[in-house]
């Protein structure tokens, strides 16, 4: 399973923390990544995370501005997201995977098992 917290509402400039949580890892951990969707656009995709290496990868768009790493807490991954802009607003997805490794982190494919979501909205 893989619940997402934290978000929900900032003004531009501000921060946001969301947090993904995932059990049933192996015991190397879960890869993670972070979607988002906004009306009448796609998913896209917004970071990644090799729990093996803890290597994270992220979107040009949030490049400098979003952090996504390992949590103090075992299997929980956390995305820190700064100076928030208006276009950062949508519903979050978390993603895992059954395995501790992913390619670049960033295909849906990769990832087996999927949040509900977190709705974060960035006002002017």
């Amino acid at each position: 399973q893989v619940q997402e917290s934290g978000g929900h509402l900032a003004q531009a400039g501000e921060s946001l923390t969301l947090t993904c949580s995932a059990s049933g890892c192996p015991s190397g951990g879960c890869a993670r990544g972070w979607f988002r969707q906004t009306p009448g656009k796609r998913r896209e995709w917004v970071a990644g995370l090799d729990w093996s290496s803890g290597r994270s990868y992220v979107d040009i768009s949030v490049l400098g501005r979003f952090t996504f790493s390992k949590g103090d807490a075992a299997n929980v991954a956390v995305l820190q997201m700064d100076k928030l802009k208006p276009e950062d607003t949508g519903v979050y997805f978390c993603a895992a995977s059954a395995r501790p490794r992913c390619g670049d982190c960033m295909e849906s494919w990769e990832f087996q098992y999927w949040g509900k979501g977190i709705q974060v909205t960035v006002s002017t």
